[in-house]
């Protein structure tokens, strides 16, 4: 029986080891422009359509605003806040432990969901609490990404691309929710009654889950 035990254990971890193997591979293939577009794209699908809780947040980061420029900027701070944690996790500089990260995101989205419930304009504090999520997001993806595997002799453009595909992931629902919400209503006398108001709600119930369930049932 510990003979059995011994081989099941070994034929595992040879099997592990090949896969590794085979990701390693598969990623030393690639050249420079392979590498730039593969994760590129990675970045992007960790946002549409894999990122769920990223776009709840995103999505709130736009309800308070009725100007584009406003949410570009916002976003933008987002994306140098991630990119900063993103780039010291993948280097190894820090270590986030994902059942502390995974739950800080949700709560970073129930955060801004209230922000909007009770605030119907943008305050100065916005921009310092979007860069400070923004950089708990970051911590998450690196967990995402550290998953994927990366290719040692082209790091840093992995790295940039990731980010480039995040930061297109977000315009585009930026850009969404302007042309769906903001350009044709946000001027109407309703719109923050039936439109900010409910969506919030919802956010920042859906969030109030995820906080609870990352909390006590995940990890």
């Amino acid at each position: 029986m510990k003979k059995r035990l011994l081989l099941f254990l070994l034929f595992s971890l040879a099997a592990i080891a090949l896969q590794a193997h085979v990701i390693s591979y598969e990623l030393d293939k690639m050249n420079q422009g392979q590498v730039f577009w593969k994760y590129t794209l990675v970045g992007f699908e960790h946002i549409i359509p894999l990122g769920f809780d990223h776009i709840l947040f995103i999505t709130c980061v736009f309800l308070l605003n009725t100007q584009l420029k406003q949410v570009v900027i916002q976003a933008s701070m987002f994306t140098l806040a991630h990119s900063i944690t993103l780039g010291l996790a993948m280097y190894g500089v820090i270590k986030p432990p994902s059942n502390i990260i995974e739950p800080l995101i949700a709560i970073s989205i129930v955060v801004l969901a209230i922000e909007n419930i009770f605030y119907s304009r943008v305050k100065p504090w916005r921009l310092v609490m979007v860069f400070v999520f923004g950089m708990v997001h970051g911590m998450g993806f690196a967990g995402a990404l550290s998953q994927l595997g990366m290719p040692q002799y082209a790091f840093a453009t992995a790295l940039i691309s990731f980010n480039v595909g995040v930061e297109l992931g977000q315009l585009s629902i930026i850009l969404l929710l302007y042309f769906l919400l903001s350009k044709p209503f946000s001027q109407r006398v309703w719109y923050r009654r039936s439109v900010v108001m409910p969506m919030s709600i919802v956010i920042a119930l859906v969030a109030t889950y995820w906080t609870v369930e990352r909390i006590f049932f995940v990890g």
